[in-house]
């Protein structure tokens, strides 16, 4: 532990020196030099305090989740002079050799002097992330955007041809700290007025104590066909320290006890109708399913018992891995999944249209929007509230509508 530790030390005094020469390069003034270092410093000392603190039977704090988000922003800003620097140095550094062997040790200097307009550049470089990461702190994370889409179904029943959904995901209500702002987000969600809600998991970070402040003003959300909502992988208190399993339990189900006084009709692996007229739909829940080391609580068939395989059905699950590893590949045919959990990586370029980006579909290859496999459509919610870093950028904070249509036929 401890040569790791010198080695983390180590590294950030090389980083710091090698990220100062371009600051130094750039501007002669001492005291932006001074303020520089107080600043990074800070940022890197406050990120090891809050680190070195860190309580797993407390949870995710403020304090941390703002303490990385100013950490990633500042190794963002740094890494990309750096990058810049060393190519910089692939041209300077054989110079210096150069003039070493043929000047001899006379106590002059070898290295050429860095290149200002490189420094320059480097420092506009970085700083064009290093912003928009300020943002999405500021603003970014509230910044609610309403992503409207048709999907046609050749066997929706007729009288639900334009049967709107409106599905939200990913509250971690633990992160919120703007209760205004959140209250927009649920008028906003209202102002829709969509025929059902569909929630698909992640109402907390790790406890049900974290909708205290929460519930009353969730309680709100309404619509014709009422609420579903399904769990998410953090809604089982498996990233927490708890003093005892019985105390995990009982966090468990008083989490499930809030969403019901919400409103929500939370489906535990089981199905649901909703009819109009003398005709339904289904919809499906089911816990948390995510490849890799996620838990793996969804049951679909557990989920899907009773039904038959001409029951137009709805599935929501939290995970998006679940649609490629149990979903279409089941003998049960699901027209619509929707689910969440990738957050977009609250990170990326999303231009509708042109360009949809985030270095998370490395991992999820269906990360944000809407994707599809021969007749089976999944839409994957970037999430309502964030985690980790308190911000977004380019993956904004998403309400999404969906307005279910009868192919063939016309308004």
């Amino acid at each position: 532990m401890f040569y790791r530790w010198l080695f983390f030390i180590l590294l950030i005094i090389i980083t710091q020196w090698y990220c100062f020469q371009s600051i130094k390069t750039v501007f002669q003034n001492k005291l932006i030099w001074l303020i520089y270092c107080l600043i990074s410093f800070g940022i890197i000392g406050n990120f090891l305090f809050q680190a070195l603190n860190y309580d797993r039977s407390e949870g995710f704090n403020h304090a941390m989740s703002y303490s990385l988000g100013f950490f990633i922003s500042l190794f963002i800003f740094q890494a990309i002079i750096i990058i810049s620097l060393f190519f910089e140095d692939i041209i300077r550094i054989p110079q210096a050799i150069y003039s070493l062997f043929n000047q001899g040790f006379n106590g002059q200097e070898y290295f050429p002097q860095r290149r200002k307009f490189l420094s320059q550049i480097a420092l506009i470089m970085a700083s064009i992330p290093f912003g928009a990461l300020m943002y999405g702190m500021y603003r970014g994370k509230y910044n609610y955007k309403v992503m409207s889409y048709e999907i046609e179904f050749d066997d929706l029943p007729n009288s639900f041809d334009g049967f709107t959904i409106s599905h939200i995901s990913d509250i971690h209500c633990g992160s919120f700290d703007n209760y205004e702002k959140v209250k927009y987000g649920i008028e906003l969600i209202n102002k829709q007025k969509s025929d059902v809600i569909m929630f698909t998991g992640d109402i907390v970070n790790n406890i049900s104590a974290e909708l205290d402040t929460w519930k009353d003003l969730f309680s709100e959300l309404t619509a014709k066909h009422g609420i579903y909502s399904v769990l998410g992988n953090h809604d089982y208190g498996d990233y927490m320290q708890w003093n005892s399993d019985e105390e995990k339990i009982k966090n468990f189900e008083n989490l499930k006890k809030i969403q019901q006084q919400m409103g929500f009709r939370l489906l535990l692996n089981e199905n649901d109708s909703i009819r109009k007229g003398d005709e339904t739909i289904t919809i499906v829940g089911v816990e948390n399913w995510g490849a890799g080391g996620f838990k793996k609580a969804g049951d679909l068939k557990k989920a899907t018992s009773g039904l038959s395989s001409k029951e137009f059905k709805i599935l929501l699950s939290h995970d998006p891995s679940h649609w490629n590893a149990e979903v279409t590949p089941s003998e049960n045919y699901f027209p619509l999944t929707l689910s969440g959990h990738t957050h977009g990586m609250q990170f990326g370029i999303d231009i509708p249209g042109w360009i949809k980006w985030s270095p998370i579909k490395w991992r999820y290859p269906q990360f944000a929007g809407l994707y599809k496999k021969a007749k089976e459509y999944l839409y994957v919610n970037r999430g309502f509230g964030y985690l980790a870093y308190p911000g977004r950028v380019g993956m904004w904070p998403e309400i999404t509508v969906i307005t279910l249509k009868k192919k063939g036929i016309d308004v």
